[in-house]
C-alpha cells in the first residue's frame, strides 16, 4: 500500500517531521511516500497562507498517480475538497482526522493550536464536520507554525499550559494537537496528562490504511466529480 503524505507548504524540515509520525504508526508493508510543493508558504497560519499554498499542493499530488491514498498534512485539511475532485483515491486531512478520532475516545475535546489567526478556520471546519458541538474549546499558544521546528522548550511549556487550561477549565478530555509541527510530542504528552492527547497524522494514516483495505475510495457522484481543468492554453505553457 503507498500513502501519499503532501506537506502543502515548502518546508522540507516539517514534512520529515510528519514523514517520522506517519511511519511510525503505519503497517510494514505501507510505503509512505512523502512530500512538499516547491513553491508556496513557508507556513499555513490563516486563510491567506491557505490559498497561496493550493496551486503548489494540487500540481505536487498530480505529480503521484500511483497511490493508494492521499494524506494532507496541515491540520487546515488545506484544498481537502479540490484533492477529493483531483483524484479517485481516499483524501483524508490530518485536522479530520484528529476531530474524528477524539471524539471516538472523549465526550468533549479541546484543539491546541498555534496562532490566534488560525482559529476562526479550524471552527470552521469543526462546524463543517458536524464536530462542532463535541469541541469544548480551541486554544492557540500563538507560537508560530515554523518556531516548533527550533525545539525550543519553551514552545513545548506554552503548549503544555493551553492543554492544562483545557482540561481544568473547559473539561476538555482529549486534545487534539492542532498543527502537523506538533506531531512528534503525542505519546510524550499524553504520558504527561494521563488523556488522549492526539496527532492527526497517525490518525489520518490509520484511517486511509484501513478505506483502503476495505477498497473503499472517494465518491464521484456529485460535489467530488472529477475536475476538468479549465485553464487557458497560455497558463499550461
Amino acid at each position: 500500500m503507498k500513502l501519499l503524505l503532501i506537506n502543502p507548504n515548502t518546508t522540507a524540515s516539517m514534512t520529515q517531521k510528519a514523514a517520522a509520525a506517519a511511519s511510525k504508526v503505519a503497517r510494514p508493508d505501507t510505503e509512505i511516500i512523502a512530500t512538499n510543493p516547491v513553491h508556496g508558504p513557508y507556513s499555513i497560519e490563516g486563510f491567506y497562507d491557505v490559498a497561496l499554498c493550493l496551486p503548489g499542493l494540487l500540481e505536487e499530488a498530480a505529480r503521484h498517480k500511483d497511490v493508494d491514498a492521499v494524506i494532507i498534512a496541515c491540520f487546515d485539511d488545506t484544498g481537502l475538497d479540490a484533492m477529493r475532485c483531483l483524484v479517485d483515491v481516499p483524501v483524508i486531512g490530518i485536522g479530520e482526522a484528529g476531530y474524528h478520532a477524539a471524539a471516538l475516545l472523549a465526550h468533549r475535546f479541546s484543539v491546541v493550536t498555534t496562532l490566534s489567526r488560525s482559529v476562526a478556520g479550524i471552527r470552521d471546519n469543526l462546524t463543517r464536520y458536524g464536530l462542532a458541538t463535541k469541541c469544548a474549546s480551541v486554544r492557540a499558544t500563538d507560537i508560530p507554525v515554523l518556531k516548533l521546528e527550533e525545539g525550543d522548550p519553551a514552545c513545548l511549556d506554552q503548549i503544555r499550559d493551553e492543554i492544562r487550561a483545557a482540561i481544568s477549565q473547559d473539561n476538555a478530555e482529549a486534545i487534539v494537537l492542532g498543527c502537523a509541527g506538533m506531531a512528534d510530542l503525542m505519546q510524550q504528552l499524553s504520558a504527561e496528562f494521563g488523556i488522549p492527547v492526539i496527532d492527526g497524522i497517525s490518525c489520518a494514516v490509520g484511517m486511509a490504511e484501513a478505506l483502503v483495505a476495505a477498497g473503499l475510495s472517494t465518491s464521484k457522484a456529485g460535489a467530488y466529480t472529477a475536475a476538468v481543468d479549465k485553464r487557458s492554453v497560455g497558463d499550461l505553457a
